[in-house]
């Protein structure tokens, strides 16, 4: 590993903690002491990182915000990926909305599709996409809430990168989220950052909803989001195979093939 991927992952690491101790630095990563110890320093001398006794924390400033950049597919390459899936699939998770509720809606290509099927409802909807609320603005009946943070040009998302809970107090019936890959090993994402936002919308929801076109079976490979056995919902299309099929519901998840 380079460096410049321990300190991607080292930061990872403390976005989702806020505080890491060096034992359990060593655990997560395939380096030396003395090698983790010239990391850590080099991240405290550009600002980004405290170090104290037994460890390091994030310091909460802008500067680790802006420093912290997403890896995986940007915001604008992926939008036009599978694009009539991802608006049948937007579609029929919209109608899984009940009129006046409460919504958490996670950024992404996929979730953003739900979008023109809410007006209407009345829907009181908590994300973190800035596409989302650009898409919302124009529907005078749906109340709009963010959560504190920074803003994310690759995705268009504000998320908090320093790992504190700057969300609202906010509690729903129903989260609707994306994935970068679905496999055996659950929901993953390419970047850490996207699974320590998204462990705080789920532990949130009453009922969680994975928005993927079939495509995303394809390639399981990432970090780990959450179980298979946490979703409570898949909304896919058509191209899904028997197999991953018959995976879902082994797992107590109900499968919803959007037309």
């Amino acid at each position: 590993m380079h460096a410049a991927e321990r300190e991607k992952a080292i930061l990872g690491l403390l976005a989702d903690q806020g505080f890491i101790s060096f034992r359990d630095l060593q655990k997560q990563l395939a380096a030396s002491p003395a090698t983790l110890r010239r990391d850590l320093e080099r991240l405290a001398g550009e600002g980004v990182i405290a170090r104290v006794h037994g460890g390091a924390h994030l310091l909460s400033n802008d500067r680790a915000s802006v420093d912290l950049k997403l890896t995986g597919v940007p915001f604008h390459e992926n939008i036009n990926r599978n694009r009539p899936q991802k608006e049948a699939i937007g579609k029929a998770a919209a109608a899984l909305c009940e009129t006046g509720q409460g919504v958490m809606i996670d950024g992404g290509s996929t979730t953003l599709q739900m979008c023109p099927h809410l007006d209407g409802l009345n829907l009181q909807v908590l994300t973190n996409s800035l596409h989302i609320v650009s898409a919302l603005l124009g529907q005078p009946g749906t109340r709009i809430l963010l959560p504190g943070g920074a803003v994310f040009r690759e995705q268009n998302i504000i998320l908090s990168a320093a790992g504190d809970d700057l969300m609202p107090p906010f509690h729903a019936p129903k989260l609707f989220m994306g994935a970068a890959a679905v496999g055996p090993q659950g929901v993953m994402q390419a970047d850490i950052v996207l699974v320590a936002a998204e462990r705080r919308l789920i532990e949130r929801a009453e009922e969680v909803i994975l928005l993927v076109d079939s495509s995303k079976f394809q390639g399981s490979s990432g970090n780990v989001v959450c179980s298979l056995e946490t979703i409570d919902i898949v909304v896919t299309d058509k191209g899904v195979s028997r197999q991953e099929l018959k995976i879902l519901k082994e797992c107590g998840v109900r499968v919803v093939i959007a037309d």
